[in-house]
């Protein structure tokens, strides 16, 4: 029986642990025995000589993070439900209701002009370090698969090259760089480059920018997401960095342009600034207004993200986004996938991604059956395979098309860039090498990718885009057997019925049936004669 759904006061994510590892206070987390003379290993300890930088995972840029906390109720909560019986969206043969026939297409949009030809999206990776650094592989990765990425908040804000004019950008590198990645390999029309906006973004005009000078069709009105329900925050290691952020207007910790700071930083007395976002005022008014004014400056699709916020704020976004034609709105769970949030409020706040999406199944089928507008959803928070996606897609059917996935892409990304380099230094692990020394060998879409864009173009790309696709290679394939083995061959046919809850629990909170109620009439029926 569990004692407690958190752990305290110790974690990978805070290079923290305690002394008497087998002997910890539940409520507490701290030792049984806290013993004068510890030198402080645990997060409490670690805080009375580092103080606030221990609120956030370290090290800082080059990790991503999400929360360990074990929720009382999760996917794997649920079971998929099969059957021997029929199919749906092609003929039941089964020479020809085979797995590699089901369709993972999906249009969406106000003219169903978006198309993915599979049904998940990254949902915003934006500032940090991590981000920029594996960006090559996620845009041209989610570019040649043709789904949907995200760039993040205050990307253009915190480029030292961005030029500003009158409190408005008006040219960049690292977001020109982020959007064109994706736009030149871009197949046929699939998939989407997205870009978020945060209340900075907003008042520097970010978004005005992508459409007019970049091409941007997709923007994204941003109020918040899983990790946090604070605005986004970096780390910032370089004064004159953290001074230019400052006068940008952001929120900048300690005050990098106060004397006895500069003079503290210069003598190594603190060695990083925090950089912060400030936190949105949601009206309608002003979400209404926003929304026209990017419709205007020539936006064809406009989206909106929200977090974990109350039901009371979930209710709001779905109002908003049926009053205001959304196409697309993305809820995310708590728990998050972040590259930098404060640690306890990760785990601790909000609400968490199955109790989340059960509310929006109920709120979108309110809505529905007033025969009010209803845009397609995306889910996310904590997905990483197909059985998940399934999942999250059935729990919300038929009104959530895409899942939302940020931490597993960047780890394939990550896989993919770090095998790279290691075939470049000729030091392939021997865990890899078991499947060869070179990325032909090794990513075994390569061949099919070589033969596709020609030895050219195949040679150009990054192993980290060879991880991406990799991955995603993979998850379409599972997801493609999950669907056939529940006869389902088009994502338009996925139901609520294909999942049975494991839990009462599970049920209770879902509407998902209990695993012995599902398909008790039909039984009936059956076992009748």
């Amino acid at each position: 029986m569990i004692s407690t759904y958190s752990r305290i006061n110790s974690s990978a994510a805070t290079l923290t642990k305690n002394r008497t590892e087998d002997s910890v206070v539940p409520a507490s987390g701290m030792c049984v025995t806290c013993v004068d003379g510890c030198i402080g290993m645990c997060e409490i300890g670690k805080s009375a000589y580092r103080g606030h930088e221990v609120i956030y995972p370290q090290p800082f840029g080059v990790i991503t993070t999400a929360a360990e906390k074990s929720y009382p109720v999760d996917y794997s909560h649920f079971n998929i439900m099969g059957t021997a019986v029929g199919a749906h969206g092609i003929e039941a043969d089964s020479d020809k209701a085979i797995f590699p026939a089901v369709s993972l297409e999906v249009r969406f949009g106000h003219d169903q002009g978006l198309k993915f030809r599979q049904p998940w999206i990254i949902p915003g990776i934006g500032s940090t370090n991590i981000a920029k650094n594996n960006w090559e592989g996620l845009a041209i990765g989610s570019a040649l698969a043709g789904t949907g990425l995200t760039i993040g908040e205050n990307v253009a804000g915190m480029d030292p090259e961005a030029v500003f004019k009158d409190g408005r950008v008006v040219d960049t590198v690292d977001l020109k760089r982020r959007v064109k990645l994706f736009q030149d390999h871009q197949r046929d029309g699939y998939g989407a480059i997205i870009v978020q906006a945060n209340i900075e973004d907003t008042r520097l005009g970010v978004q005005e920018y992508v459409i007019e000078k970049l091409g941007v069709e997709c923007v994204e009105i941003k109020w918040g997401q899983g990790a946090k329900n604070i605005g986004g925050e970096v780390k910032v290691r370089d004064l004159a960095k953290a001074q230019m952020l400052h006068k940008r207007g952001y929120l900048v910790l300690p005050d990098p342009t106060a004397p006895e700071i500069i003079e503290a930083f210069n003598r190594g007395m603190f060695k990083e600034f925090e950089r912060h976002s400030r936190v949105g005022m949601v009206s309608e008014e002003s979400f209404a207004q926003r929304a026209e004014e990017l419709r205007k400056a020539g936006a064809k699709y406009v989206f909106l993200k929200t977090g974990a916020f109350r039901p009371a704020d979930l209710a709001r976004a779905v109002l908003f986004a049926s009053r205001y034609k959304i196409d697309l709105l993305t809820v995310d769970g708590a728990g998050g996938g972040t590259g930098m949030s404060p640690w306890r409020m990760m785990n601790e706040w909000g609400v968490p991604p199955v109790h989340l999406h059960s509310l929006l199944y109920r709120y979108a089928k309110q809505f529905a059956d007033r025969g009010e507008h209803v845009p397609a959803i995306a889910v996310a928070g904590g997905f990483t395979f197909e059985d998940q996606i399934f999942k999250g897609l059935a729990l919300g059917a038929p009104f959530v098309k895409l899942v939302g996935m940020a931490r597993a892409p960047i780890a394939a990304a990550m896989v993919g860039k770090t095998i790279g380099k290691t075939i470049d230094e000729q030091q392939v692990p021997v865990y890899v090498e078991r499947f060869g020394v070179t990325k032909d060998e090794i990513f075994v879409t390569a061949g099919a990718l070589r033969k596709e864009l020609g030895d050219a173009a195949f040679e150009q790309l990054p192993t980290g885009a060879l991880g991406l696709y990799t991955y995603y290679e993979r998850l379409d394939q599972g997801l493609r057997q999950l669907m056939a083995g529940s006869r389902k061959f088009s994502l338009e046919y996925l139901s609520r019925d294909d999942l049975a809850s494991l839990t009462r629990e599970a049920a209770e909170i879902s509407g998902i049936p209990y695993i012995m109620d599902v398909d008790s009439a039909e039984v009936e029926r059956i076992l009748a004669g």
